[in-house]
């Protein structure tokens, strides 16, 4: 009897549980495999690969592959499974690197909880200028080596499963523009497949803010609420509040459990569980929210703008309170999704802001200007875009001048044409399209007087 045998069987059945729940194929990829995988491998084809590559396969890979499917309609032939699916065995093993036989033997070099430092290490050679093949592969190869490419999930990201080492059967999320990868929570191949069906079963994965399956722990939020308050290890805690903010379904856990545990957070944890709270239930957050706007409003403006927009209006005072003290491009940007979101006259509020010290928020501030009706009334605050000696600001203050036409900005259109010399500049390209309005062409814009 296969040690993987009762969990083989609840898989079949979740599969078609989830092909029943998931009839609208709303879950990223289930257009394109359906929930169908085609018929099981004997052992002895397993075996007959394992022996060509000189490899040994992990035993929950390997119970996959022969008692519940082989390849699929997917994407690449690849069978039901997170994102566009799981590969055919032996399919498109070179999707990391070219040859890649001889790197499939060798030990895995990666590991769950490598430092940035160790991946920057590993990865180093692979950055150095005009590298010769050979040397190239053999550093793609050390980075890459013991690990099967199993499925896509598009652009550059791809899981794979580690062959050998403490560590072998587990899943990891491999991205081949050399970012980091994040390893899966789960133990093993099977688990992490099941958990991925639990996640469509349950609706995690079939909302539409459904998070990406496989880079946070996953379970029920009962769950992973469960392990949380169990545990003291502050990374694996961490882990799991990761998890939660990820959830789109509360299942059988309640807005009573969830504002407890903001009550009983400390420090580490109130704005996560703030986050948390927020998300499912806004009104019970807003107090909280309030009671935290002096300590984390750039965190506060985004949690209402990820989750509570219809709400935007009830902040815009304390937003326009607090704009002279934000000094970073990110939060200067929520604030103002937040006010244009609510409809709010922010003109008068975001205009002196072109004035500002950081490049960044001078940008945002003439793009949200850009949006006015009446943004003509604004002339003055373009024009000072116009003379900036950033190229990201006078190129946003050309786009946001867009319908304007003033004979107080031709003469600086025409300073500008003469201080941008190269032929594909962006300020060039997009003051061409202004001139368009009048219109005028470059070159009769330098023959004026």
């Amino acid at each position: 009897m296969s040690v993987f045998e009762e969990q083989i069987s609840r898989i079949k059945l979740k599969l078609a549980q989830a092909r029943s729940v998931d009839a609208k194929r709303k879950t990223f990829g289930a257009s394109y495999h359906r929930y169908k995988l085609y018929k099981p491998l004997k052992p002895k084809q397993v075996a007959a690969f394992e022996l060509t590559q000189g490899i040994t396969l992990p035993a929950c890979y390997k119970a996959f592959l022969t008692a519940i499917g082989n390849g699929g309609p997917s994407y690449m032939d690849s069978a039901a499974g997170p994102f566009y699916g799981i590969y055919p065995m032996g399919e498109n093993t070179d999707e990391f690197l070219e040859n890649a036989a001889s790197y499939l033997r060798q030990a895995v070099t990666i590991y769950p909880g490598m430092t940035a430092a160790y991946w920057e290490a590993l990865k180093q050679d692979l950055l150095a200028d005009d590298l010769a093949d050979d040397v190239y592969t053999a550093a793609l190869g050390l980075v890459f080596s013991g690990i099967l490419p199993i499925g896509s999930q598009g652009c550059s990201y791809y899981h794979g499963l580690l062959l050998n080492g403490p560590h072998a059967g587990r899943v990891v999320n491999i991205d081949l523009d050399l970012a980091q990868p994040v390893f899966s929570f789960a133990d093993n191949f099977l688990d992490w497949y099941e958990g991925w069906l639990n996640e469509v079963i349950s609706g995690d994965l079939t909302a539409d803010t459904a998070p990406w399956y496989g880079y946070r722990r996953s379970g029920s939020m009962a769950a992973l609420l469960e392990q949380y308050q169990s545990s003291t290890d502050p990374v694996f805690k961490a882990e799991c509040l990761d998890g939660i903010v990820a959830k789109t379904v509360l299942g059988t856990v309640t807005t009573d459990q969830l504002e407890t545990a903001l009550q009983n957070a400390d420090k580490t944890t109130h704005l996560r569980w703030l986050q948390i709270l927020t998300k499912f239930d806004y009104n019970r957050a807003k107090p909280h929210l309030l009671a935290s706007w002096d300590d984390y409003f750039p965190d506060i403006v985004k949690f209402i703008y990820w989750y509570a927009k219809d709400h935007c209006a009830e902040w815009c005072e304390l937003v326009v309170a607090t704009l002279p003290l934000v000094n970073d491009g990110e939060t200067f940007r929520f604030c103002t999704y937040l006010l244009t979101e609510s409809q709010y006259p922010f003109g008068p509020v975001v205009a002196p802001l072109v004035h500002h010290a950081l490049a960044d928020i001078r940008v945002t501030a003439l793009y949200t200007l850009g949006k006015l009706d009446d943004k003509g009334a604004y002339l003055s605050s373009f024009i000072s875009g116009l003379k900036d000696e950033s190229e990201d600001v006078i190129r946003t203050a050309l786009q946001a001048l867009s319908g304007i036409k003033d004979p107080q900005l031709l003469p600086i259109y025409k300073d500008l044409a003469s201080r941008s010399h190269s032929a594909d500049s962006y300020i060039l390209s997009n003051l061409k399209q202004r001139l368009e309005e009048y219109p005028l062409t470059l070159q009769q814009l330098q023959q004026m007087p």
